[in-house]
């Protein structure tokens, strides 16, 4: 394994308040890597900074030792549910099929085969009977793994996603980290802003701990520790027992 992601000094502010101080952080490809931190400590504009979405004061981010515009088609980005128009009137499958519009390039329209490996995509999610669903229909869960078959037809080699796990069902929830495990044992990198501690352990490989700095960054058993986590939330030793990390 070789590493593909490398943050140097990112940091970032709002109207002149710094939000993220300093974050550097490394990791090999193949990884599924959680990013922690309670409200408001940044993990969503983190995210947003390392991709380019929104800007930064200063920090070099690199992937594949090289520049993020020379491998954005490589990257594909699911945002958070809140950030979703989802009264946009488009299907489910064409939803999906806007995941393949970053290799098609500007005036190229999907063919057959493109609308083909939408469909096997949405099969990926179990969503392909929904197809011809408007997506504002769907519920929470099922939106969600639409979203996910979208950034699956993109092809990409890094993942990004903000929050998947908000406001879904139980069995959403399941399929759709079978599928970002399956996605990592691939050899593809995926990054996930996650809020549930009492999952750590068993959906992650590597952690980035974050409250507007890094608190750890590493491996799940080195970084999902009670001084890190107390630390990270400046929560006592008792109430991390009750957010399922042992003390």
């Amino acid at each position: 394994m070789t590493k593909t992601i490398e943050v140097d000094n990112l940091n970032v502010s709002y109207f002149g308040k710094e939000v993220i101080h300093n974050v550097s952080f490394s990791f090999e490809t193949g990884k599924l890597i959680g990013i922690l931190g309670p409200n408001g400590a940044g993990k969503s504009t983190m995210m947003k900074a390392v991709l380019g979405l929104i800007p930064r004061d200063s920090g070099k981010i690199t992937m594949e030792n090289q520049p993020l515009k020379a491998v954005q088609k490589k990257i594909a980005y699911v945002p958070q549910r809140s950030n979703i128009d989802w009264d946009f009137p488009i299907i489910v499958r064409d939803t999906v099929l806007l995941g393949t519009y970053p290799k098609l390039g500007l005036f190229h329209r999907p063919k057959k085969e493109d609308r083909e490996w939408a469909l096997e995509c949405l099969e990926k999610v179990g969503m392909e009977s929904y197809a011809k669903s408007q997506i504002g229909e769907l519920s929470g869960g099922q939106q969600q793994r639409v979203f996910l078959a979208r950034a699956l037809a993109q092809n990409a080699t890094y993942f990004f996603l903000d929050e998947p796990f908000v406001g879904i069902d139980a069995a959403s929830e399941e399929v759709i980290i079978n599928i970002l495990k399956n996605i990592r044992d691939e050899g593809k990198t995926v990054f996930v802003v996650h809020h549930d501690l009492s999952k750590v352990e068993s959906y992650f490989d590597d952690l980035i701990l974050i409250n507007k700095e890094i608190i750890g960054c590493g491996s799940v058993q080195n970084v999902f520790q009670p001084t890190l986590i107390q630390k990270a939330y400046n929560s006592p030793f008792g109430m991390m027992a009750s957010l399922g990390v042992e003390v």
